[in-house]
């Protein structure tokens, strides 16, 4: 199985943020693809319109991130959704019914590698797993409450059953 640096190295990877530190933060990290940075929507939307990405990362707030998430969808482009402001429970169920292969609170953005090597080997694999979730699952259950998804109980048991992950699988994602 190939490594995170592996999978991402050349990689076309759109980044969409209005905040100019996030935007270096993550070219910084990932140095090892090919990275085109858009601080609003506008430029985000023409570079999707002009170009194929690999995958995109998309801010929520600030740029319309939803209406890029649904226009990197319909070009069949995976999409990391990124968030700080938007960090919710219904803003997380949006962002998977709109598409996203991936949702990340900023505070994770250090990790950012590791989930998107996961997106494209899903994508590669032609599968769609849930190690993003999986990894992410404690840090929503600190943040929103140990029983946040009750709420929508019936979305959340649809998710399960779309991502079954064996015992062996989730040793291997923590």
């Amino acid at each position: 199985m190939p490594d995170q640096h592996e999978i991402l190295n050349n990689k076309k990877i759109l980044i969409v943020d209005d905040e100019p530190d996030i935007l270096e933060t993550l070219e910084e990290i990932l140095d090892m693809c090919l990275i085109d940075s858009a601080p609003n929507y506008e430029t985000a939307k023409k570079f999707l319109e002009k170009n194929h990405y690999d995958v995109a990362v998309l801010d929520i707030m600030g740029v319309r991130g939803y209406d890029l998430l649904e226009l990197a969808t319909s070009k069949g482009i995976p999409s990391l959704m990124l968030t700080a402001h938007a960090l919710s429970p219904d803003n997380l169920i949006k962002s998977i019914k709109k598409g996203a292969r991936s949702y990340i609170p900023k505070d994770k953005i250090a990790d950012i590698a590791t989930y998107l090597a996961d997106i494209l080997q899903e994508a590669e694999e032609e599968t769609r797993e849930s190690k993003w979730f999986q990894r992410l699952k404690p840090v929503f259950d600190k943040k929103f409450g140990a029983d946040w998804r009750e709420k929508d109980r019936e979305f959340w048991d649809e998710f399960d059953k779309g991502f079954q992950v064996s015992k062996d699988e989730l040793g291997q994602i923590m």
